[in-house]
């Protein structure tokens, strides 16, 4: 399970660190900042799959998603006595992400090319540092994995930290080309682990939604990220996953409804039987909202539980009267894996709250940077440059 997450300089968190829990319930107005910490978790992700500069890319650049605002506010400024403005700039432009785990803990530092404006791809930011570290926080006598500039080096059983890569791309991770089952066991870990991160905030229901027609399936223990192998999935979750849980999540938002799914020449087609109806639905056939309660439900019950999901606004489209029971789907998953919600759902957030395991972040806007209340920050320290 994630212990914390810590994110410098991205958008409008200009320096965060939260706790997490088994339930991580993110809230706030629109223009809170809850987009922001989904990407920069996203982002995170990204890093494990070698994909985190063409996301930066693909945002406008590493410029297009730094924070806006000063390097730090005046008293002054905070009261509203002067106008908030830039002073002279103390430290390196960079954006930081990391986290700590049960076993481990990663941080990367993206700062601005040294090349700017002598290429095409100036734009790109490149890799400072990274560190990986056993623990709660950094510290010199934990570090199992850094990289500064090319270089990589890891720790060996005799405690020395010797080089394994040399002349690493500025655009390449260490946790994508220095993990290895003898000189980075560690790196690799970690990397398989982040890699199994899932996000759904894409689930499509509208009338061309891939869901809504037959598809050709094969066992799907996860769901995709459109959501279009849902008849398959939601097999899979019948033939090797929990056949109770699923049925009684269906059961919960819609009272005496059942599914089941029929296969004609392999391709797989989800049907509902709905309480007084005498021929059951299609998914092209179904509301909006049910079918993406149906998609959540999909998600949130794989048989093969991820180490973490996090969901980006799951209510959309949901009638109210399904917000509860998909508070209690949330909180069975929950019991296999590290769930964060990003909603700004009033009912959802009330029921996920009583939830066990809970905790819960209202984000806010502070002259332009996001700011949590009442936070116990945990110890935490970014590798230095």
């Amino acid at each position: 399970m994630i212990l914390t997450l810590a994110v410098s300089g991205y958008r409008s968190l200009r320096d965060i660190v939260l706790p997490l829990d088994r339930i991580t319930l993110v809230t706030g107005a629109n223009g809170s900042g809850k987009s922001s910490l989904y990407r920069s978790i996203r982002l995170l992700a990204e890093v494990s799959q070698g994909r985190a500069i063409a996301s930066l890319a693909a945002e406008g650049g590493l410029n297009s998603t730094l924070w806006a605002g000063p390097e730090a506010f005046s008293r002054s400024m905070k009261r509203g006595e002067v106008p908030v403005q830039g002073t002279v700039r103390k430290n390196v432009i960079s954006l930081k992400l990391g986290f700590a785990d049960e076993d481990y803990g990663y941080a990367i530092d993206l700062g601005l090319p040294a090349d700017a404006g002598r290429s095409f791809f100036s734009m790109d930011p490149e890799i400072k540092v990274e560190a990986l570290w056993a623990g709660e926080a950094l510290s010199r006598s934990n570090e199992i994995a850094g990289r500064s500039g090319p270089t990589v080096k890891v720790l060996n059983e005799r405690g020395q930290r010797l080089p394994v890569v040399q002349n690493l791309a500025r655009f390449d991770s260490m946790m994508t080309h220095a993990a290895d089952p003898k000189d980075g066991l560690e790196l690799l870990v970690l990397r398989e682990r982040m890699r199994a991160w899932r996000f759904y905030d894409h689930l499509r229901t509208d009338r061309d939604a891939p869901a809504r027609f037959p598809k050709i399936g094969t066992r799907t223990p996860v769901l995709s990220a459109d959501g279009g192998d849902l008849a398959a999935a939601l097999q899979t979750i019948l033939e090797i996953g929990d056949e109770v849980a699923l049925a009684e999540a269906i059961d919960d938002a819609f009272p005496g409804a059942a599914i089941e799914v029929t296969v004609n020449d392999g391709y797989f087609e989800l049907l509902m039987q709905q309480k007084g109806l005498l021929r059951p639905l299609k998914t092209g056939e179904l509301s909006d909202g049910t079918l993406r309660y149906l998609l959540l439900t999909a998600a949130l019950l794989s048989p093969r539980p991820a180490p973490l999901v996090v969901l980006n606004e799951p209510e959309t489209s949901l009638h109210p009267a399904l917000l509860e029971p998909l508070a209690r789907l949330i909180s069975k998953a929950a019991e296999n894996t590290q769930v964060i919600v990003v909603s700004h759902a009033d009912d959802l957030v009330s029921f996920l709250a009583e939830q066990p395991g809970c905790v819960r972040y209202d984000l806010r806007k502070e002259l332009g940077e996001t700011v949590v209340d009442n936070v116990e920050v945990p110890r935490w320290a970014w590798p230095k440059r």
